[in-house]
C-alpha cells in the first residue's frame, strides 16, 4: 500500500486510496448510487415547489437553495468521482492540478452552501415558532429572503480557493496551510452545528413547554417542520411528534458532520487520522446532499400530496 503522501496526492475518491481494485469498485458504485438518488430527489424537491403554490414558503425557499447546491455535489462531483475510481491509479486525470481545483471548487460550493441552506432553515423555524408573527412578517419579507440566500452563496466563494489545501490534509508532509485548512473547515461546522442546535432545541422547548402558542398559530406554517400535519393529533402527542421528529433530524446532521470535524481537529492537533477514518468522514459529510431533500420533506403531508400528484396513479395537479 502506498505511504501517506503519495495516498493524499494522488487520490481519486477524495480521501481514499486502496490498492484493491475491488474496493475501488465498490465506492465508485457507492458515489453513483448517492448521485442518482441524490440528483432525484433534489430535482423532485426544487420541482414540486416551483409548481405546486402551497409549497411556496420562505423555509421551502431556503430548502430549495439548499437543493440547488446539493445538485453541485450529487449531479456534478459524485459522477466524477464514480468514474475517477475506476481509472488506474496512475492516470494523466487525476494529476491534473487544474482537474483537481475544479472538482474541488464544486465540492466546496455545494457543500458550504448547503451548510449555511441548513442554518437558514433553522433560523426561519426558530423565529417563525418563538417570535411574534409580527418580527416574522419583517424579517422575512421576499427582498430579505432574497438577499439571505444570495448572502449563502457569496460566501461559500469566498473559501473555494482553500480547498485543494484538504486534498493533502491526510499526508504526513502536508504543508501548513493545509492543516489550517483543515482546522478552519472544522471551526466553521462547529460554529454552524452550535446554531443551528441552538435553533432547533429552542422550538423544541417551546413547543413543548407553550401549547397555547402553538395554537395560536396559523396551523398550515406548521408544515414547515418535520412532523405530521393532517389530521391533527391530540395537543400532548403532537408535541412529543415535534420533539421527536425534530431531534432526530438534528442526530441525522450530527451523524452527518460531526465525524469529519473531529477527524480535522484530531489531525491538527495530534497527528492526521488514519485513511479509511477520514474517508469515511468525508463519504458521511456528502452523503447529506443525497438525504437533505428527505429530512426536511418526508414528515411533511403537502410535500407528499404534491409528490403523489406527479407520480404515476397519482390524484392529479387539479386536485390535489
Amino acid at each position: 500500500m502506498p505511504n501517506a503522501s503519495s495516498w493524499s496526492a494522488s487520490s481519486p475518491l477524495l480521501l481514499l486510496w486502496e490498492d484493491s481494485s475491488g474496493t475501488r469498485i465498490f465506492l465508485s458504485l457507492l458515489y453513483a448510487v448517492l448521485a442518482i438518488s441524490g440528483t432525484l430527489s433534489n430535482v423532485m424537491v426544487i420541482y414540486l415547489v416551483f409548481s405546486f403554490k402551497k409549497l411556496q414558503t420562505t423555509s421551502n425557499a431556503f430548502i430549495v437553495n439548499g437543493c440547488a447546491a446539493d445538485l453541485s455535489v450529487c449531479a456534478l462531483w459524485m459522477p466524477q468521482e464514480a468514474v475517477l475510481g475506476l481509472l488506474p491509479p496512475n492516470s494523466s486525470s487525476l494529476r491534473s492540478a487544474e482537474y483537481r481545483l475544479l472538482r474541488g471548487g464544486l465540492l466546496g460550493l455545494g457543500l458550504t452552501v448547503s451548510l449555511a441552506s441548513h442554518l437558514l432553515v433553522a433560523f426561519n423555524r426558530y423565529v417563525l415558532i418563538t417570535k411574534l408573527p409580527s418580527v416574522y412578517q419583517a424579517l422575512y419579507q421576499r427582498k430579505h429572503t432574497g438577499c439571505m440566500i444570495g448572502l449563502s452563496w457569496a460566501l461559500a466563494l469566498l473559501p473555494v480557493p482553500l480547498l485543494p489545501g484538504l486534498w493533502t490534509l491526510g499526508s504526513a508532509q502536508s504543508d501548513g496551510s493545509s492543516r489550517y485548512t483543515a482546522l478552519l473547515l472544522a471551526l466553521a461546522v462547529l460554529g454552524q452545528t452550535a446554531l443551528l442546535l441552538h435553533c432547533y432545541l429552542g422550538i423544541v422547548r417551546r413547543v413543548r413547554g407553550s401549547a397555547k402558542r402553538v395554537s395560536v398559530l396559523n396551523f398550515h406554517l406548521l408544515h414547515q417542520l418535520p412532523f405530521p400535519a393532517a389530521p391533527p393529533p391530540p395537543r400532548r402527542a403532537q408535541r412529543r411528534l415535534s420533539s421527536v421528529s425534530v431531534l432526530l433530524l438534528c442526530c441525522v446532521f450530527l451523524l452527518g458532520t460531526q465525524p469529519l470535524v473531529w477527524v480535522s481537529l484530531l489531525g491538527f492537533f495530534l497527528r492526521p487520522a488514519p485513511p479509511a477514518l477520514q474517508a469515511a468522514s468525508w463519504l458521511l459529510l456528502c452523503s447529506l446532499s443525497a438525504l437533505n431533500p428527505l429530512l426536511y420533506t418526508w414528515r411533511s403531508e403537502e410535500f407528499r400530496r404534491a409528490a403523489r400528484s406527479v407520480l404515476p396513479r397519482g390524484e392529479g395537479p387539479a386536485a390535489a
